[in-house]
């Protein structure tokens, strides 16, 4: 049975077949990296960290991205790390310790290197005070050389809840240019089951508010999968969001792992929709966005065809992290704060998840580094070759071949031969100089990208999401 889409062709397919999706609906990573964080070994020590500065050039400028872990309220679906309290003081302390860190990894970079891109996120980095935030951006400012607001990208997620009449032209005084609106779902059921009570009025005001006080871009997050929708209350909320004009569209597959993520054991598991509902619901959105003027960037992503990030894909130029689609490629990853995770040359590395060891290690003048992992030349040629097909959905041999000295074939031949499958199934095409992904085979990058994981065998079944 075939659910008929009448998509443009570059970008999704003319039909979904049920049958092949639900096959292919395994778990897989969603590559925001290669290798994973299950990789991540506890034996990364400062002077790992230290050798990837080393062998970071000088000119290389960077992307910082802050970790707020506080909310106010807890949403049931959530699985990011976060502290839920009505206890504002606990920000001070955090942002005391975040300040020691800024100023420990500045010591270590040993200059002041240049910033184009900065995102803040949670948590819920709107639930830190007007000074709070201002001493965290002064203390950025003491220690990295950040682009001109008019050049660099700043972003920070709000909670429409959380903010207060003047925070958005606070937040634009502080050199933010871009904004991340929460909302998941409008519909009320949904909003009940998930403990997320969010009216449209209250996220329309902030829209009106980032307008008129000179952000560039705008982007909602929405979760499909959630309980009680359906693939027409879905509609309503995309129908809805669509009145608010966003420049990007961040649209998440809700993972269910209640036995990782206690807080989604109170979401009643009767109520979640079924796969194929999902599939409805999915097939309806990629639909609706694309004939309402989106690109879909891929995944979760939608923006408008002028927004940086549909101008990055055209160019060559995005990228793939721990934040999702990215633009400046160019630039290395610094986290900041609790849990954070970084990007600098070929590692990956990951501060404490708790706030007590957080502060413990910071007390004692310490980077407060817990894992990570250095790439072997192996990990570095899987990488490109994911990072392509998950960004830009086509891949040329010669460039892989030229960037790390391999014959592609004979490097990857056993890979070759599992592809077939996806050749076999319209989802891939395969020829002498490359590979092009096909529009069905789009919703299912994930899985093709699995072929080229020499990890997944050894993950436990359970550790990530599905595809539907």
């Amino acid at each position: 049975m075939s659910l008929i889409l009448n998509f443009p062709i570059q970008q999704v397919p003319t039909a979904i077949n049920r049958d092949l999706i639900s096959r292919y609906n395994l778990s897989g990573p969603r590559y925001t990296s290669y290798p994973t964080a299950l990789q991540f070994r506890d034996d990364f020590t400062v002077a790992d960290y230290q050798d990837a500065l080393a062998r970071l050039k000088p000119e290389t400028p960077l992307s910082l991205y802050l970790h707020m872990p506080f909310c106010a309220t807890l949403c049931y679906y959530c699985a990011c790390n976060k502290i839920v309290t009505k206890d504002r003081s606990k920000s001070g302390t955090y942002i005391e310790y975040l300040k020691r860190e800024i100023a420990l990894h500045a010591k270590t970079l040993g200059r002041k290197p240049k910033v184009k891109q900065m995102h803040w996120g949670g948590g819920t980095p709107t639930f830190l005070s007007h000074p709070e935030m201002a001493a965290v951006v002064k203390t950025l400012h003491q220690h990295f050389d950040f682009a001109p607001r008019d050049e660099g990208e700043y972003a920070i997620e709000i909670d429409p809840r959380s903010i207060q009449s003047d925070t958005l032209a606070f937040l634009a005084s502080l050199g933010f240019n871009r904004i991340s609106l929460g909302v998941q779902d409008f519909d009320e059921r949904v909003q009940r089951a998930v403990n997320r009570i969010q009216s449209f009025e209250q996220t329309e005001q902030a829209v009106l508010q980032s307008r008129a006080n000179g952000f560039r871009s705008l982007n909602i997050d929405l979760i499909y999968g959630l309980p009680f929708q359906t693939e027409e209350s879905f509609r309503h909320t995309l129908e809805r969001v669509l009145e608010l004009n966003p420049d990007r569209l961040s649209i998440f597959n809700y993972a269910h792992l209640p036995t990782h993520f206690k807080p989604q054991q109170a979401i009643p598991t009767y109520a979640l929709p079924s796969p194929e509902e999902k599939l409805r619901i999915m097939e309806y959105t990629v639909g609706f966005l694309t004939r309402s003027g989106y690109a879909h960037i891929g995944m979760d992503h939608f923006a408008k065809p002028d927004d940086e990030l549909a101008i990055a894909q055209r160019e060559g130029k995005l990228q793939r992290n721990f934040q999702g689609y990215s633009t400046h490629g160019d630039c290395e990853l610094l986290s900041l704060g609790v849990s954070a995770i970084s990007q600098i040359s070929d590692s990956y590395f990951q501060n404490v998840k708790d706030l007590d060891s957080y502060y413990a290690m910071l007390d004692q003048h310490k980077l407060p580094l817990w894992r990570g992992v250095k790439l072997d030349e192996d990990d570095r040629i899987r990488r490109a070759v994911i990072m392509q097909l998950i960004c830009h959905f086509h891949l040329e041999f010669a460039k892989i071949e030229s960037g790390f000295g391999i014959v592609f074939r004979d490097y990857f031949k056993r890979e070759l031969e599992r592809l077939q499958e996806f050749v076999d199934d319209g989802l891939l095409l395969v020829h002498d100089e490359g590979m092009e992904v096909t529009p069905l085979g789009r919703l299912l990058i994930r899985n093709i990208c699995t072929t080229f994981d020499r990890y997944l065998s050894d993950m436990a079944e359970g550790r990530f999401s599905r595809l539907i």
